[in-house]
């Protein structure tokens, strides 16, 4: 139970019965598409850009240092006309002694960025060293490739998950206002007790290592987890459960009212779910994410439901920061 200090110092919340609006079709990547859009629906007015582009845009003062994409650079989420910065683990590039010197004294007058390639190289030699600590030292362009592949693979199965929360807290730490990642593992279709758990474990550790890194700064933030759709009420024949509808969202931050669940519960039995299959939508993901955001970043109303959620009705305050 790592996390649960953060629940009983008010620093974890739960939002249960939440959904984008992606009803029925249950494809990984048309669900993925809708959550990073955050629209109302897909298609050629649909997908263009992302929500948290449009936030970034409406934001005054944005550089691209403001917001980081850790791990994919191609995320719609980040799609859109306002700059964002990217940055993947995945990128190990192995540097001599004397070409470290040389970066070193280029980068010396400029600290955001001398100090920026410093964590650079410490992150892209600490992922070859774990390739080399399995045999598998780079030597030409195949094995470079290999030990790129080998570092990526690590990420996947949560060893690089707590880099990527480091580097996270490193940047929000200074100018950064906002960092965007995404966890796999939750995909789970067969053995769920097994694989839910490892998966679980990846987040609490991200969540963790936020938290450490940020000091101070942790009490001013919040972290939303949220997924593109739920899983099915009950189990399938492998122990597993199927794409759904509704899920859960969990909230974690300094700057929450945590400790509570907030729902309308719709309940689980057969005549309650979603398709007589899945728990029931009760509320729209990205108003909790609006109503996240606003007082954060002290946006308007209809800024929020006509630009970053187009379309989405925010509902009453349910009260989730402080």
């Amino acid at each position: 139970m790592p996390l649960m200090p953060l629940w009983r110092a008010g620093q974890m919340g739960v939002a249960h019965a939440v959904s984008t609006p992606y009803r029925d079709k249950r494809s990984h990547f048309d669900g993925q598409d809708l959550l990073e859009a955050g629209t109302q629906a897909l298609g050629r007015e649909g997908a263009r850009d992302g929500w948290l582009n449009r936030l970034m845009q409406a934001v005054p003062g944005v550089a691209a240092e403001t917001a980081y994409a850790i791990g994919r650079g191609d995320m719609l989420l980040t799609r859109g006309a306002a700059g964002i910065a990217d940055w993947s683990p995945g990128a190990a590039l192995p540097l001599s002694p004397q070409a470290e010197r040389l970066i070193d004294l280029v980068m010396h007058d400029d600290p955001l960025f001398r100090d920026a390639t410093r964590e650079a190289i410490a992150l892209s030699q600490a992922s070859l060293a774990a390739g080399e600590a399995r045999g598998s030292r780079p030597e030409g362009s195949a094995a470079m490739m290999r030990a790129m592949a080998d570092s990526m693979t690590d990420a996947a199965r949560g060893g690089g998950i707590e880099e990527i929360a480091r580097f996270a807290a490193g940047r929000l730490r200074d100018d950064t206002r906002i960092a965007a990642f995404s966890l796999g593992g939750f995909d789970t279709h067969a053995a769920q007790g097994r694989g839910l758990s490892r998966a679980l474990d990846d987040l609490a550790a991200a969540i963790l290592a936020l938290r450490a890194g940020l000091g101070p700064v942790w009490d001013r933030t919040a972290v939303m987890a949220m997924t593109e759709f739920g899983r099915t009420a009950r189990a399938n024949g492998t122990g597993g459960t199927d794409h759904g509808t509704a899920g859960a969202m969990l909230l974690f931050g300094g700057a929450l009212r945590g400790g509570r669940v907030v729902a309308d519960w719709p309940g689980l039995a057969e005549a309650d779910l979603y398709a007589g299959r899945d728990l029931m939508p009760t509320r729209d993901l990205r108003a909790l994410a609006g109503w996240v955001m606003r007082p954060l970043f002290g946006l308007d109303r209809g800024l929020v439901e006509r630009t970053v959620f187009p379309g989405v009705e925010l509902g009453p305050d349910p009260g989730l920061v402080t």
